[in-house]
């Protein structure tokens, strides 16, 4: 099921205020950005580069998903090794707040979103 209009209301300023604070700075975002999108009751955040054969377009890799499990009330974690599935973030696969995720993703202790 989907984000109902007030859940993504609650979570839209949280979201779009982490993913700013870890983009990179202008200057280098023509060559890495990151961004997120929003699928169901997941957030999907991914990075943006120009491809490598074909620079002047720009391919998304997906890095870190956080999914919402509303009976529960809280949030499971995943990133996406080479084989592009989602994995079970094992150091920590789930978390109570939205900030919780986005602090773990910004310090990235196993190196398993960013590299």
């Amino acid at each position: 099921m989907a984000f109902t209009q007030q859940e993504l209301k609650q979570w839209q300023p949280i979201i779009a205020s982490a993913i700013e604070e870890q983009r990179p700075p202008e200057k280098v975002r023509p060559q890495l950005d990151i961004g997120y999108t929003i699928e169901d009751q997941s957030i999907i955040i991914y990075t943006i580069r120009p491809k490598w054969n074909q620079p002047e377009e720009k391919m998304k890799t997906s890095t870190a998903k956080v999914t919402w499990v509303r009976n529960q009330q809280l949030w499971k974690v995943y990133w996406q090794p080479a084989d592009m599935k989602w994995h079970s973030y094992d150091p920590m696969p789930q978390v109570n707040t939205l900030d919780e995720f986005f602090e773990e993703l910004k310090e990235d202790p196993k190196a398993c979103f960013w590299g």
